[in-house]
């Protein structure tokens, strides 16, 4: 699509000479809504309200009355920094704490380009700006109305609006890629490595040697002061299991010396390394630059039996039946705790031969599918910020 785009003829204006607060109320009981939305419905740097409550579902409280229609902006203005601006699709209810937005005059401003309007890196840095208060930061719509932008004259706004909400189209499109490559790939992980078609599962520790699966040392092994900024021997964390890799961003060292106290702690190439407690679901895989390094405080290490495929285990226990059946082993209820007695029992499922190459050839095909959704969804999300931000400019 081709914009001829002519900035001579744009005007500043300010959001609030173009745009008014709709003051239509509504009484929830009265019948003549069914859906009402909340802050929680509204997402950040998401136009699409895909939830909601039923406005029978209970008492909303006196601050739901303002009525919204189809086609008008929803903007949330309690901690403007979550970036909540939303097209209602549907006749309903909010709080007072919602603005609801629509031109003035439809021959100056259209309703399909506001909320692009509202969407661009000027506009947040500014509501942001003349927010008040510090622990529920709010902005009054005499302060978002004060906003200035430049604004192209109709004939432009048509054009410009179409690319905008194509662009839209399309990241949802991206987005609800990557869901069906994320839930194929977890279904072949389920069947093929935890399932097995329909087998009974063997334990986790049937794969492992008897010291394959240890816990990190404990607290009176390693102290606070053991860590070091010089330390030689990096000491892998649960914060530091991200994407099934080791970020090294936070990761605290310990020294040489001390590392060598804690030898039957070093991690080895393709052990697995999960949390004892805290976040059950985040995993890491040790790679050859990172073998040497320690097994940490809050971390559970698994080491295979030699001849069984790691890529084949650590699929199985990174899988969503197996995170939910740790949490449900967990012990403790402020924090749920793993000991190795339990991530022992762990079910797993290893197929052999030609099954398990083509089980992980399968799988892997799956994780790269979602990848190349996920590349889509940045790459499109980019292209739309960038063309917002330049062609919406305001200050």
């Amino acid at each position: 699509m081709r914009l001829d785009i002519d900035r001579t003829r744009w005007s500043r204006v300010r959001l609030g000479d173009v745009v008014s607060q709709s003051r239509e109320k509504v009484d929830p009981a009265d019948g003549s809504v069914e859906r009402y939305v909340a802050g929680e419905h509204m997402k950040t740097d998401n136009l699409a309200i895909e939830s909601w409550g039923e406005v029978n579902d209970g008492y909303l409280g006196p601050a739901f009355h303002c009525r919204f229609r189809p086609g008008q902006v929803l903007y949330g203005s309690r901690r403007t920094y979550l970036r909540k601006v939303a097209v209602a699709g549907f006749d309903g209810v909010c709080a007072n704490t919602t603005f609801v937005l629509e031109p003035k005059n439809p021959q100056t401003l259209l309703a399909i380009l506001l909320p692009f309007i509202m969407t661009t890196e000027g506009f947040h840095a500014f509501s942001i700006s003349e927010s008040k208060g510090s622990v529920n930061p709010y902005v009054n719509w005499s302060d978002v109305a004060k906003y200035e932008f430049d604004l192209p004259p109709i004939d432009q706004q048509r054009p410009i609006a179409d690319l905008l909400w194509t662009l839209q189209d399309e990241m949802k499109a991206a987005n609800a890629l990557t869901s069906a490559a994320i839930n194929l790939q977890t279904a072949l992980v389920e069947r093929h490595f935890v399932l097995s078609g329909g087998a009974v599962p063997r334990t986790l520790a049937d794969y492992c040697p008897k010291d394959g699966i240890r816990i990190g040392p404990f607290g009176a092994q390693l102290h606070a002061y053991d860590y070091i900024k010089t330390g030689d021997v990096p000491v892998i964390m649960p914060q530091d299991m991200i994407d099934g890799s080791i970020s090294t961003a936070k990761i605290q060292r310990i020294s040489s010396i001390k590392a060598s106290e804690l030898t039957v702690h070093i991690v080895e190439e393709g052990d697995i390394l999960l949390p004892r407690r805290g976040e059950l679901d985040r995993r890491a895989l040790v790679s050859r630059s990172e073998a040497g390094w320690l097994c940490g405080t809050g971390s559970v290490r698994v080491r295979v039996s030699p001849g069984v495929s790691v890529e084949a285990v650590f699929r199985a226990i990174s899988s969503p039946s197996t995170v939910a059946w740790l949490k449900a082993k967990a012990t403790g209820t402020t924090m749920p705790n793993l000991n190795a007695g339990i991530v022992a029992k762990i079910p797993v499922c290893v197929p052999i031969g030609a099954e398990l190459a083509r089980a992980l050839s399968l799988s892997r095909s799956a994780e790269k599918a979602v990848v190349e959704a996920e590349v889509r969804v940045v790459t499109v999300g980019k292209l739309g910020s960038d063309l917002r931000n330049n062609l919406l400019k305001g200050a």
